[in-house]
């Protein structure tokens, strides 16, 4: 039988709406949705000489999809200084890319309703490979502008460090 850790107080799973991204050591400012945290594997089938009516199959290559992250737009640069480091029109010539510092390892933070860190994936050498400054502009809306970073990374993991918390308890006033 399985053994694992339980918090006894918490029965509820981790809600999707409390969270921050941190690239360069500080946390960045907006973002407002990311996408999943992907990974694929392809399958390599395979068959022994001697038995023609069955494959195997093994692990091959793993891919990790693009994240996408969004933010409504301010007068914050950071998406676009990023996305300036991959491709830069009217940098000169030889000065378009940075090759550098293109690619940023990013923190993903994810908190309770109690604002208290639960779980956090570290992302490795992403780049921007697509950058949205502005969406579709119409006079006839009512919505917030959206910006969009599209990054591909090369990998993430759970940071281990980051441990279940004890949840707060509150008493509440007898009337």
């Amino acid at each position: 039988m399985a053994q694992f850790s339980v918090n006894a107080q918490r029965f509820d799973p981790y809600k999707n709406f409390k969270f921050i991204v941190r690239w360069d050591g500080k946390a960045v400012a907006g973002i407002s949705k990311v996408s999943t945290l992907k990974r694929t594997t392809e399958v390599v089938k395979h068959r022994d000489g001697g038995d023609p009516s069955s494959s195997r199959k093994s692990p091959g290559r793993t891919e990790y999809e693009p994240i996408t992250l969004e933010r409504g737009v301010t007068h914050d640069t950071e998406f676009e200084k990023w996305a300036n480091k991959v491709w830069h029109y009217g940098a000169g010539a030889g000065q378009e890319v940075s090759l550098k510092d293109f690619r940023k390892d990013i923190l993903l933070e994810v908190y309770n309703e109690a604002n208290q860190k639960v779980i956090a994936y570290k992302i490795h050498r992403c780049w921007v490979s697509e950058y949205q400054a502005l969406p579709d502009l119409d006079a006839n809306a009512n919505a917030v502008a959206i910006a969009h970073i599209k990054l591909e990374n090369e990998g993430w993991e759970r940071d281990d460090a980051v441990s279940e918390p004890s949840e707060p308890s509150f008493t509440v006033p007898s009337s």
